[in-house]
């Protein structure tokens, strides 16, 4: 059983920590602010459930599940309209394993979303709640 586990936690020390906190951190600010603005565009809360879910689980399917190099072209091009395709690419530039983009395109392009999500989100509260 010590072998095994040997085995599992010696295989991480390749691996880039500083990516990895990088991936998480702009993963949890895009899913953050991706959800804020869904919040405000709802007027319910199952509303709210509702459109994540429709949001959600494509993600989970076109951005990781499946290597998106091997999905059809029309699937690859909405994969990379979603943020976690790039969170999860820059997992793999962490882990050592093939990557898609080159690791400052996975940075800048979450990065991108957050300030567009975020604007959105001040401009939707701005319109509806404050003025």
């Amino acid at each position: 059983m010590d072998s095994a586990l040997g085995f599992i936690f010696s295989t991480l020390s390749g691996v880039s920590w500083s990516l990895v906190a990088a991936a998480v951190l702009l993963t949890a600010l895009v899913s953050t602010y991706l959800s804020l603005l869904l919040a405000l565009l709802a007027t319910e809360v199952f509303e709210v459930q509702t459109l994540s879910n429709f949001v959600r689980f494509p993600m989970i399917f076109l951005c990781g599940f499946f290597l998106v190099s091997s999905l059809p072209d029309p699937l690859q091009f909405l994969s990379y309209l979603l943020p976690l395709t790039y969170g999860v690419d820059i997992l793999r530039h962490a882990m050592g394993g093939e990557q898609l983009l080159p690791v400052q395109i996975d940075l800048a392009v979450p990065g991108g979303f957050c300030v567009l999500l975020f604007a959105v989100s001040l401009h939707s509260i701005s319109r509806h709640w404050i003025g």
